[in-house]
């Protein structure tokens, strides 16, 4: 989008808000279809604005000590955001321009306690939450630099240590524009970390994702710092295609700008300061220049599903105006004789669900022990030696990189072999519930909101029901494996300087991989139950939707006439026609 194309965006969009500020405000509507119906179109059209107006906000996520305030401070050359925290004393830190230097925290209880800015160090906070009326909701911070002015930074806290921030982690995420993802050098992109990435950051389709790749310092060589790289560029891609991964050092860039002391050299300083460089010049080209035009593409998204919404809204209306008493008394009785219907097709989806997970789990097993006798075979390959009895491997190499060679290569095809799984889990449950949905009279619904699956169907009228409930968390996993293959694996590792590492893994080779077959076969449990938690939400979802409208219908029916009602209904769904038509040209140029 063009900026001459962005503000005739604009001038649509004001288009649109003018046909729902009218219905928002026309009688008819209000007397016939009820308060509340207005209510909930204002909480949306004020959700709109709000996204309208505030500032453009770039959030950057990842687990804790992943150096995510460095980063920021790198970004701004001052040391602003607070670092060096602990978990107990980790908050949310809004940074955003302002005229002077300040701090506040703002609380829970919606009060705003003024601070210093050495107040925000972690010994002094640590002693001021304790004094605080009510537990901090996020630090508002303000400053003068440049870049402030065209964005506000949001530093999060780390995504796998404090699950009671998950819930404002999420609500940032939801309100973001763009997104920055902090990843160590130092370790595995884990589990946790591509869960996140797969099950929160993905489904938003944010225009560009940063996955940053700190303390590429720490790293002695530069082969070191392109096998590290290029294994995060294979993994992201896998998750979020748009990515762009950049090996960087937030601590030596922000001793740069500071003109402190830097980090000492070992041969990939120019790299990853120029890696920075390019990040910069990124934000600035791809972010903060084409700010408005990100924007209004997520303004316009959000009036789609307002249009689609209301639209399915008012058709579902239509056909209950229709009905006398009479025959709306028997709508429910059927509606009520035809959930219990369901109830029982859905306990009969299950026995076939876990006969499908059965057998994935089954084939998941055989390709493990296919892989490890591959692995086995690539392991003693390593001891090969060439034409002149030479090992073809030295001994300091296979030292240096065998166990994380190891570790790779079992992960890697855990996670394949997972992966490949739950999408076909995916296509079940998808199945199953628009079976489900077609049996609840759905159908129509999925044409009025041109709707293409059974995720549009459960966002209409915008219940929080997603897919997420798919989303397979790993119960008590470590950074990189489950934890009966990680004590394998910390076995090789606690005797790597006794003896040969070679034969340590060859001598634990047969636990390493009855290990993961027993974690796999705990996965595709766990698998099971959320996909039977999918059908669930699906029908529950399908079920209130109907009793509501039922409901809704037997207002109107007690309000008015049913001629009036189906006048107002028809003439709000024909004043959509122009909001529709105008984002139809939008979501085919996305196209």
């Amino acid at each position: 989008m063009t900026e001459n194309n962005n503000a005739a965006a604009h001038r649509d969009i004001e288009r649109i808000r003018r046909v729902f500020r009218d219905m928002e405000h026309n009688k008819d509507i209000e007397e016939n279809l009820g308060r509340e119906f207005i209510e909930e179109l204002r909480d949306r059209l004020a959700l709109i604005d709000k996204r309208s107006t505030e500032p453009f906000t770039l959030v950057i996520l990842g687990d804790f000590k992943r150096g995510k305030s460095t980063i920021i401070n790198a970004l701004l050359g001052k040391e602003l955001a607070p670092s060096n925290v602990s978990p107990e004393t980790y908050t949310i830190n809004e940074i955003s321009y302002g005229a002077e230097t300040s701090a506040a925290a703002v609380l829970e209880n919606g009060q705003r306690m003024p601070l210093e800015m050495k107040d925000i160090a972690r010994e002094r906070l640590e002693v001021l939450m304790k004094m605080f009326p009510a537990k901090v909701e996020y630090l508002e911070i303000k400053d003068p630099s440049p870049i402030l002015r065209e964005i506000r930074l949001v530093d999060t806290p780390g995504l796998s240590d404090l699950n009671d921030l998950d819930r404002q982690v999420t609500q940032y995420l939801v309100n973001a524009d763009a997104v920055m993802y902090a990843a160590s050098a130092l370790l595995p992109f884990s589990e946790s970390e591509q869960l996140f990435l797969s099950q929160h950051v993905q489904p938003r389709r944010f225009g560009m994702l940063y996955v940053l790749v700190n303390m590429i310092d720490a790293l002695d060589t530069l082969r070191d710092v392109e096998r590290i790289l290029g294994r995060f560029r294979r993994l992201s891609e896998k998750i979020v295609p748009n990515s762009f991964v950049y090996g960087i050092s937030g601590a030596d860039e922000l001793k740069r700008k500071l003109r402190q002391t830097r980090l000492p050299d070992k041969g990939t300083r120019e790299f990853y300061e120029t890696q920075f460089m390019k990040f910069e010049l990124s934000l600035q080209r791809d972010i903060i220049l084409k700010k408005d035009i990100i924007r209004t593409g997520r303004v316009m998204t959000m009036l789609e599903d307002l249009v689609n919404e209301t639209n399915a809204k008012l058709h579902m209306y239509s056909e209950m105006a229709e009905l006398d008493s009479r025959r709306l008394e028997d709508k429910e009785r059927d509606f009520n004789e035809e959930c219990s219907r369901i109830t029982a097709a859905l306990e009969e989806c299950k026995p076939a669900l876990h006969l499908s997970v059965t057998e994935m789990q089954q084939e998941a097993e055989k390709w493990m022990y296919e892989f490890f006798a591959q692995l086995r075979v690539s392991i003693l390959k390593i001891r090969e030696v060439d034409d002149n009895f030479e090992p073809v491997y030295q001994k300091e190499d296979i030292e240096k990189y065998f166990y994380s060679f190891l570790m790779e290569k079992v992960g890697d095809a855990y996670r394949t072999c997972i992966e490949y799984h739950r999408k076909k889990l995916d296509e079940i449950v998808d199945n199953m519930s628009r079976r489900l949905a077609k049996k609840l009279g759905i159908e129509d619904l999925s044409q009025v909101t041109r709707s293409t699956g059974v995720d549009r169907i459960m966002r209409s009228l915008g219940k929080n029901v997603t897919r997420q409930v798919m989303g397979v968390k790993l119960i008590g996993t470590s950074d990189a494996f489950p934890p009966a293959t990680m004590g394998s694996f910390s076995k090789i590792l606690g005797r790597r300087k006794q003896t040969d590492i070679i034969d340590i893994a060859l001598e634990n080779y047969d636990d390493i991989r009855s290990n993961i077959v027993r974690d796999i076969t705990k996965v595709y449990q766990d698998l099971e139950i959320k996909a039977a938690a999918q059908l669930d939400a699906i029908y529950s979802y399908q079920a209130e939707l109907g009793r509501e409208t039922i409901s809704q219908a037997r207002r109107m029916m007690e309000q008015g006439s049913s001629e009036k009602l189906t006048e107002v209904i028809n003439a709000a769904i024909d004043s959509l026609k122009a909001p529709a038509e105008i984002l139809s040209g939008y979501t085919s140029e996305k196209n």
